[in-house]
């Protein structure tokens, strides 16, 4: 054996090859023959040119070429026969070529060289049969029902005004404002005409919403607010500024009664069918939610009590999906698109922990699938699909759910990985106390 495993780390190995004599000379003249085929020298036809010319113009990028080929076979040789499975490119180092002592042979080289390569971790679960968690209560009151059907028919809700109304959370303002730094300058992005904004709901400038509170139409006033450590335009950042305030109406939203009538619009048979899906659907969330937030408590104490290393490779591959998502929130948030390096960079810790926490806990979920020995059915996709269905709404088919998922295998797949982890974290639920 011409080479050496060291172990750097749970998920990373080092081999050292060392070779005295390798004699390459076979490879370099059949690839100079090759070479001289597609050769085009000055003064030959192509393909014609002698072979000692191809040699002299050619020799030491052939050789180079049967050296690099050579590394890398012997790599793919070690990794296999260690039967090591990489996780991303291998990294080449410390490379050393030179002349062996064999003058006889002119393409017998000492070759040494180093390759730090990445592998899956081994990962080992500690015994958790003894830990307990507390899960939330997951009842429903009959306000939560409520602001759930007023939320259902938001469209069909009208803006009206209203006079001698003071403002108040759940209130509309529409307002013209002037923003002023403390330098004096007032940018045209901190100007708004008639800007339309709902009291409460904590979408403008923290502090800004608050003190808008008591107003009344047409009462002008000076509204001061520092801008957060974490906004996204760095010239405002902690900056105090100073907005000209003019409430030109206050507004509510008047929703319709729901009847019959409305609700058939939606696709529900009667009002006692939309009540009873709407409680129904409602009351699945909520359980989801404190399912949810269980499962979370219980992924966070295993990834605390199981520590492994974990390839950078997968993390720099993570990162870039929790980048991705970051994006899709933050545009649709008005977040501009000039500034997503910038936010990037300075929650680069944020972003590298979360691909870390997503990383450890679907290896643990995976390792755990595989020790419980889960499998996912066609019945657990008929159950999800049935689900899906009842979220969606009665205007959404369960058929065309299922013609979505089974027409494409990667997306199938992935709900496949999300089944699968559901009923791992089952399995868990019936192993640990829950209170």
């Amino acid at each position: 054996m011409s080479y050496q495993v060291e172990h750097v780390n749970g998920c990373t190995k080092k081999f050292l090859f060392k070779y005295d004599q390798v004699d390459l000379t076979k490879q370099v003249e059949s690839a100079l023959v090759e070479q001289q085929k597609k050769s085009n020298l000055k003064g030959f036809r192509p393909g014609k040119a002698p072979l000692d010319l191809v040699k002299k113009f050619y020799g030491g990028e052939v050789e180079s070429k049967a050296i690099e080929k050579f590394i890398s076979q012997e790599y793919y040789n070690a990794i296999e026969k260690e039967g090591i499975h990489p996780v991303g490119y291998p990294n080449f180092l410390n490379s050393k070529i030179e002349n062996s002592d064999d003058k006889a042979a002119n393409n017998s080289k000492k070759i040494s060289f180093e390759v730090v390569v990445e592998i899956f971790p081994d990962v080992t679960i500690k015994d958790f049969s003894k830990l307990t968690f507390k899960k939330e209560d997951a009842s429903v009151s009959s306000a939560e029902i409520e602001k759930t059907k007023k939320m259902m028919f938001k469209s069909k809700a009208q803006m009206v005004e209203v006079h001698d109304v003071a403002l108040k959370d759940g209130l509309f303002a529409v307002l013209n404002f002037q923003g002023e730094k403390e330098n004096g300058e007032k940018p045209e992005e901190m100007k708004g005409e008639e800007f339309l904004l709902e009291v409460g709901s904590k979408t403008f400038i923290p502090g800004f919403e608050e003190q808008l509170v008591g107003m009344k139409s047409k009462e002008k006033k000076d509204i001061t607010v520092t801008f957060p450590n974490d906004y996204h335009m760095a010239e405002l950042k902690n900056a105090k500024v100073k907005f000209a305030v003019e409430l030109l109406e206050v507004k509510e939203q008047k929703y319709p009664e729901i009847t019959d009538e409305l609700v058939k619009e939606f696709g529900y048979d009667s009002l006692s069918d939309f009540n009873e899906k709407t409680e129904k659907n409602l009351s699945y969330q909520k359980k989801r939610t404190v399912s949810e937030n269980l499962n979370r408590e219980i992924l966070d104490k295993l990834v605390t009590e199981n520590a492994f290393d974990i390839p950078a490779a997968m993390i720099a591959n993570q990162e870039k999906h929790v980048k991705e998502d970051l994006k899709n929130n933050l545009l649709k948030q008005g977040f501009r698109e000039e500034h997503l390096a910038e936010y990037y960079e300075k929650w680069k810790e944020d972003i590298n922990q979360k691909a870390t926490y997503q990383i450890k806990t679907g290896l643990i979920l995976d390792k755990l699938s595989k020790d419980f020995s889960i499998e996912v059915t066609d019945a657990d996709f008929d159950v999800k699909f049935q689900e899906m269905g009842e979220l969606a709404g009665p205007k959404v088919k369960i058929d065309d759910i299922k013609k979505y998922y089974n027409s494409n295998t990667s997306i199938k797949n992935n709900l496949l990985y999300a089944i699968r982890e559901e009923k791992t974290l089952k399995k868990i639920h019936s192993m640990v106390t829950i209170k």
